[in-house]
């Protein structure tokens, strides 16, 4: 180019304000607050709890979950995804009624007594003592949810000819559920896998048969 500055010309990059990043792993930090709601449950954990075993101050936490409500619904989809799936799986894929409740009542012995975690169900124990009324109804929507889901599997049995025609549907789909919450609560208090499959074995001893 004759004459006149090149670089007056030129297009000049715009420069563009970026934001600041985390200085944490979000997902690291929300695998600490399952944990901590999981051992205490809801009402006993604190904003403060959650920050120490986070491992974050209190506008990091606020910035990245917003409040300890929304953490803690963020907390119950991650542990049933992970933790609590295994109810669903076997619901779809066991052949029968029997089979799928089975193998829910064996695997919530496994899962509510491994090691190197808090014991029980983080969705039964988090509702103990808590008086936040939204988290309450929201606990208590998915446990009735899960005795509607073996209430389905249950009647569908009966459909299939599984299950005699007289069984009680609405009352065996919530002997499934009694069961698997008190499961929960007796590994809370230190009962062994082993005795839990007990548990599910006299269970299933009284379960229906045509």
């Amino acid at each position: 180019m004759v004459g006149g500055d090149e670089t007056s010309t030129r297009a000049r990059p715009v420069s563009r304000p970026r934001g600041r990043p985390r200085s944490f792993d979000r997902d690291a930090a929300l695998d600490k607050a399952v944990l901590a709601f999981w051992e205490h449950g809801y009402e006993a954990t604190s904003v403060a709890d959650l920050t120490r075993v986070m491992g974050i101050g209190a506008p990091s936490l606020y910035a990245a979950f917003g409040d300890k409500r929304a953490l803690f619904d963020e907390v119950v989809t991650v542990y049933r995804a992970r933790y609590g799936a295994f109810t669903d799986r076997a619901l779809a894929e066991e052949p029968t009624a029997r089979a799928a409740v089975e193998r829910v009542l064996r695997e919530a012995a496994a899962e509510y007594t491994a090691p190197g975690r808090p014991r029980g169900c983080l969705v039964l124990h988090a509702a103990t003592n808590c008086t936040a009324r939204e988290v309450e109804e929201s606990l208590r929507a998915r446990r009735n949810a899960d005795i509607a889901a073996f209430e389905s599997r249950v009647r569908a049995g009966v459909a299939a000819g599984e299950l005699p025609p007289t069984t009680d549907v609405p009352a065996l789909a919530r002997y499934t559920g009694a069961m698997i919450q008190g499961m929960s609560q007796q590994a809370r208090d230190g009962a062994s896998r082993e005795q839990l499959e007990a548990l599910a074995e006299i269970a299933m001893s009284i379960w229906p048969r045509t």
